[in-house]
């Protein structure tokens, strides 16, 4: 049974964070996650928030972005898309904890230039995180306690030459029964019908990102987007 609360985050697991996870299983799930963004605003907002980080009349520039928790790089793939229209050499970098899912992400990836995949535990200070211009969090952060948030954010923006864009979701009762709604219409998986429920028991008020943001440095700017989602901005 998949509980949800106003007042406090969920701390129930998602099947998704089984570093296990492989096959077909995964390769139907990851399908499932790029309906999601495609429909639900995933992928418009942290290009939007790339595009307010940087200056309008940005061309011929060359830009590095580092997608942290990418999964099979679908946002990286549509950032190389964006920054092809707009004359920007773009040379993109996606972590994840998950060799299974890098395999993947390569596979789908491969007709495209300028892009790496490395396996890596961002919580682990051992890890050295590549050198990069602008950080992504897309549906990532929300996997973690404040704490750990806290450390993640601050470790990503220092390292940061422009800033970083968040992109998550917003802890609500209405998100929670439409999701329900349209996961039982759109989505084939169990997995992906179970995970996104969690998901939004684990997403955020303001109040609670306001809070945690007091704690980390940079320029901080956030919005809500449809659908049910937070656009967290931190420039340098």
């Amino acid at each position: 049974m998949i509980s949800y609360s106003s007042k406090l985050r969920s701390s129930q697991p998602e099947i998704m964070d089984d570093l296990e996870l492989q096959g077909e299983s995964l390769k139907e799930l990851l399908d499932d996650l790029r309906i999601v963004n495609k429909w639900l605003g995933g992928n418009s907002i942290t290009l939007d928030g790339i595009e307010q980080l940087l200056d309008k009349s940005v061309k011929n520039e060359s830009l590095t972005v580092l997608d942290v928790g990418c999964g099979d790089g679908e946002v990286l793939r549509q950032c190389i898309h964006w920054a092809s229209k707009r004359q920007i050499e773009l040379h993109v970098i996606g972590i994840d904890a998950n060799p299974h899912i890098l395999i993947e992400a390569n596979k789908r990836s491969e007709h495209l230039e300028n892009y790496s995949f490395k396996v890596m535990d961002i919580l682990s200070e051992k890890e050295e995180i590549p050198a990069f211009d602008i950080a992504l969090c897309t549906l990532f952060l929300h996997h973690f306690s404040e704490k750990q948030i806290v450390h993640l954010t601050n470790r990503l923006s220092a390292q940061a030459k422009v800033g970083v864009v968040i992109n998550d979701l917003h802890r609500s009762r209405w998100a929670f029964w439409l999701f329900r709604i349209f996961s039982s219409v759109f989505l084939k998986t169990k997995i992906a019908r179970h995970d996104g429920l969690v998901s939004v028991a684990r997403g955020f008020k303001k109040h609670e990102l306001v809070q945690m943001s007091t704690n980390i440095e940079g320029q901080h700017r956030m919005k809500w987007k449809w659908a049910f989602r937070y656009q967290w901005i931190l420039k340098k």
